[in-house]
């Protein structure tokens, strides 16, 4: 087995988190912070904006089982791309959709992943994800782990009442996790 790992920031991470639970290959998920300049991070700071923090779920995978291609795939299926303030409800740049790489194998397919999607006609704004060097990652509290099977309902009706699963009815109407 070769782990690896990836972060993507998609908005709220419940939601990034709950799209790479379950996938055959991944190893973990877990919802945090990345990419700000404050040696710590935890959900009050981060909420703010003034940490420079994003919401970010990091993935440890089997290489074996589960590409880096394919991680690319389902992170796009549930973000929108053209945001640059945010994602769906979640407004502020803790909340950008950002690809943090590893290496440059990750940088280079997210990039060429990125570039394909634009060209595909999907979408018709420009698409603004990021694509950025890996930072320290802080794993979040307790409570924010795995939210999707602690609080099915709320997590359910956040996500829909966020504007999420409409956007990805309406973008990816014939796409399954």
């Amino acid at each position: 087995m070769e782990a690896k790992k990836a972060i993507f920031a998609g908005g709220c991470f419940w939601c990034t988190q709950s799209e790479f639970d379950g996938v055959n290959g991944v190893l973990s998920a877990v919802s945090g912070y990345t990419g700000g300049w404050a040696e710590t991070a935890n959900y009050p700071a981060v909420c703010t904006g003034q940490t420079g923090h994003i919401e970010a779920v990091e993935i440890t995978y089997d290489k074996a089982l589960v590409g880096y291609e394919a991680l690319l795939a389902i992170y796009w299926r549930h973000i929108d791309p053209t945001d640059p303030s945010g994602q769906f409800a979640d407004r502020g740049s803790q909340y950008e959709a950002v690809i943090f790489y590893f290496d440059e194998e990750q940088k280079s397919q997210a990039e060429a992943s990125k570039l394909a999607l634009a060209k595909s006609g999907r979408f018709i704004k420009p698409l603004v994800t990021r694509i950025a060097p890996a930072l320290p990652f802080y794993p979040a509290e307790e409570n924010h782990q795995g939210y999707h099977c602690t609080n099915p309902g709320h997590y359910q009706r956040y996500r829909e009442g966020s504007g999420r699963q409409p956007f990805i009815r309406a973008h990816w109407p014939n796409e399954s996790k």
